[in-house]
């Protein structure tokens, strides 16, 4: 096997770089970052790359191309974890990459383009409660706003930096210029089961799905749990347990296009055993590749909550706080990812991601594409249960290193 067992010794080396014992976790600007950052680093130059941290602690390596001024082919993931999670999230994306360009230098050759592989210091935002810090960096868009985010311990974002060794007057300089890069590919981990189910190695994704976070709060009317009549009840608990039933039903008649998710419901004080609940208040969160489809599902919700609402008397206050349009993928680039699939003998499957990526926050600025890899364990992740085969990994490399030989980019990027 040329590049699988490889990879998932390299995963298990980072996996030791954990802020705790049990499962990973790796946060932004910690010595367990730098540890991480490091390791990759060597690995990086070991490849025949040029290597270093930039201003903002992401881990950078560059395989020049044919010609000096050749447009850059981007691609990598993040370093970072969520708390307690698996050892491939991410990571296997950074492995994959430094294992082509092992491969192309071995043979001795260039691409048409310069090779990046960039190992972002942040993605999942756990620290300072900033998602995408180092991607955002390089795509133009990172807000100077953030360096006053603080940690649990006060520490703000800008002093982290400093701290890391980092240089926050160069953290401008860290945007790419949109002409001058080709294309920025990721490969991940699908964290989800269905390349699984499907009996698939690899998938070809189409949009990195889009998400609306609503926040649903619902006020009836509280009273003695034995003396107020079933009929009369304004009960706020069984309002919204109909609408978190509503939001799945709707979802699953959807279930290839869009996802629903009540990830938090509490009622007000805490509740009682003997107290009818007066107010509850719930989140939805609402994905999907397609923008469209997206918005028209949220607003058909929301006149579902409100017709539950009215018919059981009870206020309701819906007040919409996240958006994030999605991201769709280049369709060059997945004809070309597909082409590659299936020139290692592999079924082409085409899936949309409901996760966030790295990739997504260059959408709209250069072509992005992704190309996803079966997890194992019922497709589970962010968990310490993670997991996925050499096999798999060395297929996915295999794809991921025809992908950048047969990739010629187009002028100005697009």
């Amino acid at each position: 096997m040329k590049f699988g067992n490889r990879i998932l010794e390299r995963a298990e080396t980072l996996s030791r770089f954990s802020e705790q014992a049990d499962g990973v976790t790796r946060t932004y600007l910690t010595p367990q970052h730098r540890e991480a950052g490091e390791t990759i680093l060597a690995w990086m130059m070991e490849a025949g790359m040029e290597a270093g941290f930039d201003a903002l602690g992401n881990v950078i390596g560059r395989y020049a191309g044919v010609a000096p001024g050749a447009p850059v082919l981007m691609t990598g993931s993040h370093m970072d974890s969520v708390v307690n999670a698996g050892k491939y999230d991410g990571v296997f994306g950074i492995l994959t990459a430094i294992e082509c360009v092992a491969d192309l230098r071995a043979r001795g050759k260039r691409l048409p383009c310069a090779l990046e592989v960039i190992a972002f210091g942040d993605e999942e935002g756990v620290r300072f409660g900033v998602t995408l810090i180092g991607s955002k960096a390089l795509a133009g868009s990172f807000d100077p706003a953030w360096l006053n985010k603080r940690d649990s311990n006060g520490v703000s974002l800008g002093e982290a930096i400093a701290s890391f060794g980092g240089n926050l007057d160069a953290i401008a300089s860290l945007r790419r210029e949109p002409a001058k890069v080709a294309a920025f590919v990721e490969s991940h981990i699908e964290q989800g089961p269905i390349l699984l189910n499907e009996g698939l190695a690899v998938g070809v994704v189409t949009a990195i799905a889009g998400a609306t976070r609503v926040r649903v709060t619902v006020e009836g009317v509280a009273g003695h749990a034995g003396t107020v009549p079933m009929p009369g009840r304004r009960d706020a608990l069984a309002a919204a347990s109909e609408m978190v039933l509503a939001l799945e039903a709707h979802c699953t008649a959807r279930a290839e296009t869009l996802v629903g998710t009540v990830g938090k419901l509490a009622v007000s004080g805490g509740g009682a055993t003997n107290v009818i609940p007066g107010a509850v208040e719930f989140t939805i969160d609402l994905r999907s590749g397609d923008d469209t489809l997206r918005l028209a599902a949220l607003a058909e919700l929301e006149g579902s909550c409100r017709a539950i609402a009215a018919r059981r008397k009870i206020a309701l206050t819906w007040d919409p706080f996240f958006h994030l349009a999605a991201a769709p993928c280049d369709a060059r680039i997945q004809t070309l990812i597909a082409a590659s699939v299936a020139a290692e003998g592999a079924a082409v499957r085409h899936l949309p991601s409901g996760a966030g990526h790295d990739a997504m926050v260059f959408a709209g600025k250069v072509p992005i594409g992704m190309l996803f890899v079966r997890c194992g364990n019922g497709g589970i992740s962010h968990n310490p249960l993670e997991t996925m085969t050499a096999e798999d990994a060395d297929k996915a490399t295999a794809v991921l290193l025809r992908f950048f030989e047969n990739f010629q980019p187009v002028t100005g990027g697009r």
